[in-house]
């Protein structure tokens, strides 16, 4: 946690833009694997643990009164029945204090205490609920049918919560130095060892390893694949080759809940063919381009759109695209070959409040959310500010399925060159994905460098040279 002044003061900022009602938070409880008492390991609600600074426990909630100031947390110490498996917990009057959280009160009397309010007429705000054990318990508790919760989240809430947690402080930017720190060694390991015949899973627990050894955990499912074509291709038990070329994307979450999120691609047990070398240097052209764009004021989704025509003008040298390339970009021919966004917000959650909704969060009333292939996987497109943290992430993904059946349709024919095209079907996956905190005058790297050449990448794996 950090000092109780941090969460006195983000309630005090969150109090200035809602003027009325309560603001409900419901934290996490456990969620069961597969039967009632085997739980997944516990995930504490980010906004939750934004406001109040308590992240292992389950099944709490905690109310705002923005009429009268009060502040309220409901939930309950464990039984010594309870402790006799879980052993000795920090007693909640203690997680409120550090919180500056003045009142406790057990969870039998939150309902109670909802009622009451509602009918005194106080409004109750509460964010969109992605849980369903969640959204059951709002129902029940606002006397709002199940089917309703979504519609009636509170947007002025929403758009409070967004505004506050999209503008990063010092103290939250150094726990983000850590953890892209750790990433960065997970991707040192992952280039040294994934060597021919170790499997996809072998390298993926090694690098979980070493985030949990830094005193969190994984900041999301590891994708460390050989299928780099697929966007989200998570580790299998397929075994490397020597020659495979290798997508990791991977990120370590501290124990304060920030997390980092980096990808690096290279060539297994060998450098890179000139042909992975020549793909390579597209999308580093591409990445480099973009980070270079970074500054308050700038759409991201103009930024995502650079990268696109880079991407394919560098195809268009080894003879895969032809035609004028922002023509190209315009009418969407660059997504046979970069089907996603270019990158997203970054914090507490890896995609940034992604629970509230991308609208929200990485647009505008008057930017929408394109429903496009491609851009509609953009999440990030307003004008960047001061502050806000992203990531920049630029790929190719030679897909063979999107390839035969664009084919088939005669779809972009005028920009993209089928026929050579089908050489490269086998080919794979290339991202290169690194974590940035927009400035004043531009932008700055989160944590220490690490290789993204191709020659630099290729020192680590050969020397063990850090990079």
């Amino acid at each position: 946690m950090f000092n109780k002044e941090t969460y006195i003061n983000r309630r005090k900022q969150l109090k200035s833009n809602v003027k009325e009602g309560l603001l409900l938070f419901p934290g996490n409880g456990q969620s069961s694997m597969n039967f009632d008492a085997n739980w997944y390991p516990f995930y504490q609600d980010k906004t939750f643990l934004y406001y109040t600074g308590i992240n292992r426990v389950a099944n709490l909630y905690f109310i705002v009164d923005m009429e009268s100031g009060e502040e309220i947390l409901f939930g309950d110490d464990p039984t010594p029945e309870e402790m006799v498996w879980i052993g000795a917990t920090e007693k909640l009057q203690s997680l409120a204090e550090k919180g500056g959280v003045a009142q406790i009160k057990p969870m039998r009397e939150l309902a109670d205490y909802l009622k009451k309010a509602v009918q005194k007429g106080k409004k109750t705000h509460y964010l969109p609920p992605y849980r369903a054990q969640t959204k059951i318990e709002i129902s029940k508790l606002l006397d709002i049918p199940l089917d309703e919760v979504e519609s009636k989240k509170s947007i002025s809430f929403l758009k409070a919560v967004v505004a506050q947690r999209n503008i990063k402080t010092d103290e939250e930017l150094t726990e983000l130095n850590k953890a892209v720190n750790l990433t960065a060694d997970m991707h040192r390991h992952a280039m040294r060892n994934a060597l021919p015949g170790r499997t996809e899973m072998e390298i993926a627990g090694e690098l979980q390893a070493i985030a949990i050894g830094g005193g969190g955990n994984i900041s999301f499912p590891i994708i460390l694949t050989k299928d780099g074509q697929y966007l989200h291709n998570h580790a299998t038990q397929a075994k490397l080759k020597k020659g495979d070329l290798v997508l990791c994307d991977c990120g370590a979450e501290t124990a304060s809940g920030y997390g980092g999120d980096m990808t690096r691609t290279f060539s297994c047990g060998q450098g890179f063919t000139e042909r992975q070398k020549e793909m390579y240097d597209i999308v580093l052209n591409a990445h480099n381009s973009a980070i270079e764009a970074l500054k308050p004021g700038t759409r991201f989704k103009d930024i995502h759109l650079l990268a696109s025509k880079k991407l394919f003008e560098g195809l268009k040298a080894l003879n895969l695209t032809k035609g004028d390339a922002d023509e190209a970009v315009q009418q969407g021919a660059h997504t046979m070959f970069f089907q996603c966004g270019l990158g997203h917000m970054m914090g507490l959650d890896i995609h940034d409040m992604e629970n509230l909704g991308e609208q929200y969060v990485g647009y505008t009333d008057e930017l929408k959310k394109s429903t496009d292939f491609g851009l509609k996987s953009l999440r990030l497109g307003k004008e960047l500010e001061v502050g806000n943290v992203v990531t920049v992430e630029p790929g190719i993904y030679i897909n063979p399925f999107l390839i035969d059946e664009w084919k088939a349709e005669n779809k972009f024919t005028d920009f993209v060159n089928y026929s050579e095209l089908e050489k490269y079907k086998d080919f794979g996956g290339i991202r290169i994905e690194e974590d940035f905190v927009i400035r004043k005058d531009g932008y700055e790297l989160l944590g220490k460098p690490l290789a993204k050449t191709a020659e630099d990448i290729e020192r680590v794996k050969v020397s063990g040279q850090s990079q």
